[in-house]
């Protein structure tokens, strides 16, 4: 199934980048923006976070200001959702792991030719991490959460479409501060894992696309986008 989304996802993305590579405009003039990505999340480093827990869905909206020298600053928000891996476990568990954050942001964006910019940066913030499960339900929980911190160092790939949008691959590698454990589950087995594999930060990888809007006072050259 992720694989599915995975793959239709990047066929819209180049179908966007390819139009977009067509447009020919001045040179792209930045300072302040809102930045929408949405991407597909997949766990690393910690083993049962890794197998158990399967990313389904990835979105951040953020605001950035841009100064002259390429720096960045912003804040915005974050959520994810991991959902179990049936396959994974040996009994019967439904549910998943929904994350919300809020946090700042520092980075350096440049656009390099008219068309092309890239745009690195750094979230950090914290985040709040919620399971429910139907083993955590019978057993008269309504959910388990932590708190923890969150730092993302985060890549994007940015194609203008127009004089103040563009449309951008993001990869991204988000660190959530705890170490995920089967029991935030329900579960009273460590299912096989060792005190080491538990005790490893949960992280995963994003991959997915983002757009940019930019509000630096151009009107948009498509009628579409035209403002007042």
């Amino acid at each position: 199934m992720n694989e599915r989304w995975f793959g239709k996802g990047i066929g819209i993305l180049v179908s966007m980048l390819l139009s977009c590579s067509s447009f020919q405009a001045q040179k792209m003039e930045i300072d302040d923006s809102f930045v929408l990505e949405l991407g597909l999340p997949n766990g690393f480093s910690n083993a049962p976070f890794r197998n158990i827990m399967q990313g389904l869905v990835y979105v951040s909206p953020m605001y950035q200001y841009t100064l002259k020298s390429g720096i960045s600053l912003g804040a915005g928000l974050h959520y994810s959702y991991f959902n179990i891996n049936q396959f994974r476990i040996n009994q019967k568990i439904y549910g998943g792991m929904h994350n919300g954050s809020a946090f700042g942001k520092i980075g350096f964006e440049k656009f390099w030719t008219p068309s092309f910019a890239t745009d690195f940066s750094v979230k950090i913030g914290a985040v709040q991490s919620a399971f429910f499960t139907d083993t955590l339900k019978s057993q008269g929980i309504t959910y388990r959460s932590t708190m923890s911190t969150y730092i993302e160092p985060n890549l994007g790939l940015c194609l203008a479409s127009d004089v103040n949008a563009s449309f951008r691959l993001t990869i991204g590698y988000a660190f959530y501060g705890f170490g995920f454990n089967p029991s935030y589950l329900g579960l009273n087995s460590s299912l096989g894992y060792s005190a080491a594999d538990l005790k490893k930060t949960a992280s995963f990888l994003i991959v997915g696309f983002g757009y940019s809007r930019y509000f630096n006072g151009k009107k948009s050259s498509n009628t579409g986008w035209d403002e007042e």
